[in-house]
């Protein structure tokens, strides 16, 4: 394998995981959104990190089924691993996000 297909490889990869991490913080704001009046004791930060890991898990375990794969526990450890990231960037993200829109909006080209 030369230089160039590693690089390609590299990149496809990459761009499919930040695709499925998009999913994932999506469908982890909306599942905290329906939720956080439901469990009102629950700080949201927590109930975020348990529902992304536990989204996390699921479409992992979607994912061996319909590839028919067999789930490996560093599989499982993998997915954990990315479902904290995923809180992180459910949590932080969208703040930050709209914080620099506002930023955007305010600034006027003269």
């Amino acid at each position: 394998m030369d230089i160039n297909t590693i690089i390609n490889n590299i990149f496809s990869y990459a761009s499919i995981l930040l695709a499925v991490m998009a999913a994932l913080v999506f469908a982890t704001n909306i599942i905290v959104e329906v939720f956080k009046n439901a469990v009102p004791k629950l700080p949201t930060n927590y109930l975020t990190i348990i529902v992304s890991v536990a989204v996390t898990l699921l479409a992992l375990f979607i994912v061996a089924a319909v590839l028919k794969i067999s789930v490996m526990w560093y599989y499982a450890v993998g997915a954990v691993i990315l479902g904290i990231f995923v809180a992180y960037a459910a949590m932080f993200g969208f703040d930050k996000f709209k914080e620099a829109w506002e930023k955007l909006k305010a600034y006027k080209v003269k």
